[in-house]
Formats: structure tokens, sequence, C-alpha cells
């Protein structure tokens, strides 16, 4: 994006993806004011450091803020290190358990370094803080003003508070206080904008009202999608090994891509690269293979540059033909495992890490889900000796020596 851009190209390209733009028209109306009174607007993420790898599904987000500053605007990156104590309660079932402060720092030390490989790391473009800074000293006169700006009838207006209380699941009184916390975090950087997935609409929205009761011009509240992970299911999520992760591998990111389903390609493309989505569109349309591998190289692309491209593609290549790749991890087989210099297959799969446990093991033989050498392994009672290597699915190897 260029930031000497005109206006309304700007807005075509910081419009791309999102989900949710509120109020109607607004986002045009910062921009215009920001460019006539020639300053750069503040845009605000706030990511509670809960979890310490970010993923591309998590990356949509730091994306768009990108895009914010290469139109010229700042960025504020706020590591949420107070308010993952209190843990946010958006789309939860449940209160979440309370971390300490020692672990949301421990946790968000990597955020900022993995998320430099998206945002321009300019120090005029962007700024990091957190959240601890002015949350911490907070004294309680100034928690229950805070407070006092929202009425609890609002606060139950979010679904998962809804669904809650209606289904008689407790609701703790500190949760009602995480979207006010997110909400003074934009009073304290006077945010222009707010930026967070769609599960974070309800707090940015807070995150108006309370602006409006501190005296200053309410947030515009983006919303970029939520993308689902490659079981084409459930929410990307590296606890249900469905995810993308940006500092993984060039091999390990083109194969993963190459994994994405049909149906999904298209938002993958949209939400995770800069593709001409015209362009694509075609391509999937006259050939969904095709897409994939043009999808799979910009991935890798975007966050490897154009040097291990090429490997990484004759690498899946090669194994889609069956072959046994030279990078594949080594697992040691105690002695003492050995009968007769030789192992039983599903015992040998589970000590590999394949299966946890040899019934496991064993349905997955069944249902010819293992090989052993480049070979489908079809004897549950097969003693193998060693070195060996053992293959699960497409492309999950192991040498047993």
């Amino acid at each position: 994006m260029n930031a000497n851009g005109t206006l309304e190209q700007q807005v075509q390209d910081l419009k791309r993806g999102a989900e949710h733009i509120v109020p109607e028209g607004g986002l045009e109306e910062k921009l215009a004011l920001a460019k006539k009174e020639n300053r750069q607007l503040r845009v605000k993420l706030g990511v509670d450091p809960t979890r310490p790898d970010i993923h591309i599904g998590f990356a949509v987000v730091l994306r768009k803020m990108r895009a914010f500053q290469d139109a010229g605007h700042k960025v504020v990156l706020i590591i949420g290190d107070f308010t993952a104590m209190i843990g946010d309660p958006s789309g939860k079932n449940k209160t979440r358990p309370m971390l300490s402060l020692e672990e949301t720092r421990r946790n968000g030390e990597s955020y900022v370094e993995q998320a430099s490989k998206i945002l321009d790391p300019d120090p005029d473009k962007l700024e990091v803080r957190h959240n601890s800074e002015w949350l911490g000293p907070l004294g309680f006169a100034e928690i229950v003003r805070l407070a006092s700006t929202y009425t609890v009838a609002r606060m139950l207006e979010r679904d998962d508070f809804t669904k809650r209380l209606s289904a008689g699941v407790p609701i703790s009184v500190h949760e009602f206080l995480y979207p006010l916390a997110q909400a003074y975090d934009s009073v304290v950087i006077r945010a222009d904008i707010e930026l967070g997935g769609t599960d974070q609409l309800f707090n940015l929205l807070v995150g108006r009202d309370v602006q409006r009761a501190y005296g200053q011009a309410p947030q515009v509240a983006l919303t970029t999608p939520l993308l689902e992970g490659l079981d084409g299911v459930e929410k990307m999520s590296k606890s249900l090994d469905n995810y993308i992760g940006i500092s993984e591998a060039p091999e390990v990111m083109f194969k993963k891509a190459m994994q994405v389903p049909d149906t999904l390609l298209y938002k993958y493309a949209e939400l995770s690269t800069s593709l001409d989505l015209r362009e694509m569109a075609s391509l999937i349309e006259k050939d969904v293979k095709a897409a994939h591998r043009t999808f799979a190289r910009e991935l890798v692309r975007t966050y490897h540059g154009d040097a291990p491209i090429a490997g990484a593609e004759a690498r899946f290549d090669y194994v889609a033909k069956g072959g046994i790749p030279d990078d594949v991890p080594e697992v040691t087989v105690d002695e003492s495992e050995l009968q007769d210099g030789a192992i039983w297959i599903c015992k040998l799969a589970t000590l590999a890490g394949l299966t946890v446990s040899n019934g496991e093991a064993r349905r997955l033989i069944q249902n010819r889900g293992l090989r052993l050498g480049g070979e489908v392994v079809t004897d549950v009672n097969a003693q193998v000796t060693l070195p060996a290597v053992l293959q699960k699915g497409k492309d999950t190897f192991v040498r047993a020596v």
C-alpha cells in the first residue's frame, strides 16, 4: 500500500478482508481527518500473551496493522500482560483460570519478535506498550470511576455472558472488568482505531463508550474474520493442531498450505497473503491444484522470502511420490526393547511417538496408515530390525535407530 495513494485507494486496501467496521463510514472519516490535520492515526491492537506462538490465523489482524503502517499511520501493539491475568471471557463458556503477571510476561516475550515478521519496526510506525504500565498502578477510586461508565445490563448483552447466565454457569465479577480494562487501554493511548477478531467486537465497542465517558472521540472498531484451521471446521488453534505457524520451516509451511481445504483456499489467500484476489478466484475455478501451489509459494515467500520456495516445493513433490526425505527426525530405541535384535511394529510406532499406545498403532496399521521404509505395513505382528524409517500419513516421518 502506498502512503501517498488516494484516500479511496487506501480505504479499499484497508477494507480488504474486514468483517465489521463500526460506525459505517467511520474509517473514511478518520482517514480524511488525519489527512486534513496532517497527522498519523493511532491504530491499536491488544494481545493477551496466553500462548507464545503466532499462527497465520492470528496474523490476519497483524497484517491489517501492517496495512495501516503502509498507509503512513502508527500502530500501537499493546501486550496485555495485565489483562491476561483477568482472562478474556470472549467466546468462553466458563471462567478462565487467572495467570500470574510473571507468566503473562514470559509468554509475551516472543510476541514482538514474531510480530516483526509482519510489522514494520520503524519507531515512527510502531509503538509497543504493556498495559501493566497503567492498569497495575490504577487506584481503587479510578477503577470505580471506570466501572461507572458501563451498566450491568449492557454487559450482559454479550452472547457468551447471556448463554452462561441462562445455563446457570457462574460468571465472576472480575470478568466484567476485562472489557473495561481493554477499553481503558484505548483511553490511555488515545486510539483512533482498534483492531481485533470478530470475537472482539463487543470489547471494541465498549472502548468507544468508555472513550466518550473520558471526553475522547470514540475509536473506530474494525474486526477481521476468524480463520478456520486446516480441519476446515474449528478456529485455527495450536492446541487443536490445525494451524500454520508463521515461524515454521518453509517445507512445513508449504506442506500445510497444500492441505488447506479447497472451500477455504480463497479465504486463506485473502486473509493471509497479498495475492490478487480476482486472479486467485479465477485460478481456483479453473485449476484448484495449481491455485494451492500459488498460495503455498506466496505464503512461504511472505515469511521466508524467495530463496526456500523451490526447495520446499521439491520436497513436497518428492514425498508425495513416495520418497523419504533426508531431514527425518531420529528416535533412539533402547536395546532393552529389542528381542533377538528386533522389535514389534506396534511397540516401535509408539516408542517413536507416532501413536500413543500399541492399540492405536494396531488400528493405524489395520487402516493402512503406517509405512515402513516406504511400504504400507499390513501385518500387525511384524517384527522390525533397526534402523528403520516409519511414516504416518503423508509426511510424518521418524527414523528409529
